[in-house]
C-alpha cells in the first residue's frame, strides 16, 4: 500500500474541518495553542515513517501517556494492577468523582483520570520515579532522545489540578493509593506534559502492533497483555463517549463486539493532541488527532479511510495524528458499535 498517498488523501478529505476546533481551556498552557495545526504520521513495523501536515511538530502528549504508563505498570507488576482498577467503560466524564464513592475507590478503567492516577501510583511504587521511567521508555521506543517534559504545561496543570487532587485524596481514603498524594500528582502532571510529535507517537506505539515486543526486540508484554491494552483502549479510551459512534451500515451486534474485544482495536481521545490507535496486531498501530472535530460525533467517522463502498480500515502501520494543542472529546452516548478515538484528555 502507498501509505504516503493514503495520508495525503485523508488530509485532503478533512481539510475543511481543520481549524474548527476549540482548544481546552481548563489548562491555561494549552488554551493558547493554534487549533489550525494538524499532522498525521504512519510508521510501519520496519520503522519507515510517512507523514503529512505538522507531523514533525512536538506537542503535549497529555492523556495519551496513560497508554504507555499502563504498559509499563503491567510489564513491571503484572496483572495484580487489575485488583486496583477496572476494565469497564465508565459512562461518565474523564475527571468525574461520581462512581468512586459507590465503588469503594476503585476506578472503572485506567484511562479516566482516577484510573490513570492509580496506574501512575503503581508505577511509582515499582520504579521509584514514574515520570522519568516513562520518559525514558518513550525516548527509546520513538528513537528520539529529544522527547522531553514541558515545564510550562506541567506547572499549569499543577496550578489547576484541584480535581485530580480530589480524585487522588478520595482514592487514598479507601486505601487505593500507596504513595503520598502530592508526590503522585507531581509525577502525574510531569507525565502528562511530555512533548511528542506525530512521528514520535507512531514509532512509540509499535510495541502493541508487535504483540508486546519493543523496538530493540526484547519483550515488554505478553501477547495477551498487548491484546488487553488494545481491547481496553477500544472499550474505554473515549471515556463517556465509548461506543458512541457507529459506522454506517454496520449494526452493533454481540458477535461483532466479541470479535473486536478478542482482536483489540483501540481508540482513545485527547484534547492535548495525540491519538495513538494501534490497529491490526502483527501489522500496524495507528494514532491520530485534531483540535476541533474530535469533540463532534462525526469527527472519528470522518477520519476513517474511505473506500469505494464506504469506510474501511488501513493495515500495516502505526499512525500518529495530531495538532499541537488540546481539544474536547465528543459527548456521545454509549451503547452503539463503534467508539470514537484513543488520544486521551489532558490529565
Amino acid at each position: 500500500m502507498d501509505y504516503q498517498r493514503l495520508l495525503e488523501r485523508i488530509e485532503a478529505d478533512i481539510a475543511p474541518l481543520v481549524g474548527s476546533g476549540t482548544p481546552a481551556e481548563y489548562i491555561p498552557a494549552l488554551a493558547t495553542v493554534d487549533p489550525a495545526q494538524f499532522g498525521m504520521a504512519i510508521a510501519d513495523l520496519e520503522g519507515n515513517v510517512f507523514g503529512v501536515g505538522d507531523w514533525r511538530v512536538p506537542f503535549s502528549a497529555q492523556s495519551i501517556t496513560k497508554v504507555f504508563a499502563l504498559a509499563l505498570a503491567l510489564a513491571e507488576g503484572g496483572d495484580s494492577l487489575w485488583e486496583r482498577v477496572g476494565r469497564e467503560p465508565s459512562g461518565n466524564p474523564f475527571n468525574s468523582l461520581v462512581q468512586l464513592e459507590y465503588e469503594n475507590g476503585i476506578p472503572r478503567n485506567p484511562f479516566i483520570n482516577a484510573g490513570a492516577l492509580v496506574v501512575t501510583d503503581r508505577l511509582q511504587t515499582l520504579t521509584g520515579d514514574a515520570s522519568s521511567e516513562l520518559l525514558e521508555f518513550l525516548r527509546e521506543e520513538s528513537g528520539n532522545p529529544e522527547v522531553g517534559f514541558d515545564a510550562e504545561v506541567a506547572a499549569s496543570e499543577q496550578e489547576n489540578g484541584d480535581r485530580n487532587a480530589a480524585l487522588a485524596h478520595f482514592m487514598a481514603s479507601y486505601g487505593n493509593i500507596d504513595n503520598p498524594v502530592p508526590a503522585l500528582l507531581d509525577h502525574y502532571f510531569w507525565q502528562c506534559s511530555i512533548e511528542m510529535s506525530c512521528a514520535d507517537l507512531a514509532r512509540a506505539g509499535r510495541f502493541l502492533a508487535r504483540h508486546g515486543l519493543r523496538a530493540d526486540g526484547t519483550r515488554l508484554l505478553t501477547r495477551s497483555g498487548a491484546k488487553q491494552i488494545n481491547a481496553v483502549m477500544l472499550t474505554c479510551g473515549t471515556y463517556d463517549a465509548a461506543g458512541g459512534v457507529r459506522l454506517p451500515g454496520r449494526p452493533a451486534g454481540q458477535e461483532r463486539r466479541r470479535r473486536r474485544h478478542r482482536r483489540g482495536r483501540p481508540r482513545p481521545l485527547h484534547p492535548g493532541g495525540l491519538e495513538p490507535r494501534p490497529g491490526l496486531p502483527g501489522q500496524l498501530g495507528r494514532g491520530r488527532g485534531r483540535p476541533g472535530p474530535l469533540h463532534h460525533p462525526d469527527g472519528p467517522v470522518r477520519l476513517l479511510t474511505r473506500g469505494p463502498h464506504g469506510p474501511r480500515r488501513s493495515q500495516g502501520l502505526t499512525q500518529g495524528v495530531a495538532p499541537r494543542g488540546a481539544w474536547r472529546h465528543a459527548p456521545v452516548r454509549r451503547g452503539t458499535a463503534r467508539s470514537g478515538g484513543p488520544g486521551c484528555r489532558p490529565g
